[in-house]
């Protein structure tokens, strides 16, 4: 047996006034683009150099060079910013694990270790987001 609570998703200025809503909007926005971009930088290193980050046992480990390895990473970015905009309870999911995975690499790269805080409140949100999700943006079941 199960229960199913009604979903608060309303169309219109109703649901735009609802604070909840708002920070699921925001969330979800920004969890869609960020990745996207920073995963797109990944190819032009526009912002950095994205390979600097990557921590030494972890650069051992995958084939290629940093930069191959940063191609990779650019990639796993775009799809999970694409996740978040087409299913955002289980794309935040894959962003916030992603964020874990990133933690981790700065932790064990000396130096980064206020990028590992700043990602941990990403990863935070990102929960959120999902948490959010469940009630503004239901799975789609069809019946």
């Amino acid at each position: 047996m199960t229960t199913e609570m009604p979903s608060k998703r309303t169309t219109g200025r109703a649901a735009l006034s609802d604070p909840a809503y708002q920070a699921f909007l925001v969330l979800r926005t920004v969890f869609t683009v960020a990745p996207i971009a920073f995963g797109l930088d990944k190819f032009t290193n526009l912002l950095t150099e994205w390979p600097g980050y990557l921590a030494p046992w972890i650069n051992d480990l995958v084939p290629g060079s940093g930069q191959d390895a940063m191609y990779a990473v650019g990639v796993i970015e775009i799809v999970a910013g694409v996740a978040v905009a087409v299913i955002p309870r289980y794309g935040a999911l894959l962003v916030a694990a992603w964020l874990a995975g990133i933690i981790l690499n700065l932790l064990t790269l000396s130096g980064f270790y206020d990028v590992a805080l700043r990602d941990f409140g990403l990863l935070i949100a990102a929960v959120a987001l999902s948490r959010l999700a469940v009630q503004y943006a239901p799975a789609r079941h069809s019946s």
